[in-house]
């Protein structure tokens, strides 16, 4: 019986990881879309969670949505804070920080590895 299993959790993984690939994928793209692909991305992450749960893809999943949100809150606070330059700091940092997550996850993701 475990082994009628074996084929769809293989399945499950192949595609718990495509999606994850996506997903961050769309992050990347984000940038020179003005972060339209990026909400894409999180829909995706969010569509896939369910779905992926007690899998290694949950922890990506998770990342996605945890670097979106916080990305989005920091962004807002930034902006106004870009009248009296430190907004400026703030975004760059936002940035580097929301590239290495997006790059670092992705690169886990095709190495089949947990976020």
């Amino acid at each position: 019986m475990a082994d009628s299993n074996a084929p769809r959790a293989a399945a499950d993984d192949e595609s718990g990881r495509l999606m994850a690939i996506v997903a961050y994928v769309l992050f990347l793209v984000g940038w020179p879309t003005l972060h339209l692909a990026t909400i894409a991305g999180v829909v995706v992450a969010y569509l896939q969670r369910g779905d992926s749960r007690g899998t290694i893809w949950e922890s990506h999943y998770d990342a996605i949505i945890h670097t979106f949100w916080v990305s989005l809150i920091v962004g807002v606070v930034a902006i106004p804070l870009c009248f009296v330059v430190v907004g400026f700091v703030i975004l760059g940092g936002l940035m580097i920080w929301f590239l290495y997550r997006t790059i670092r996850g992705l690169v886990h993701a095709i190495e089949s590895r947990p976020y």
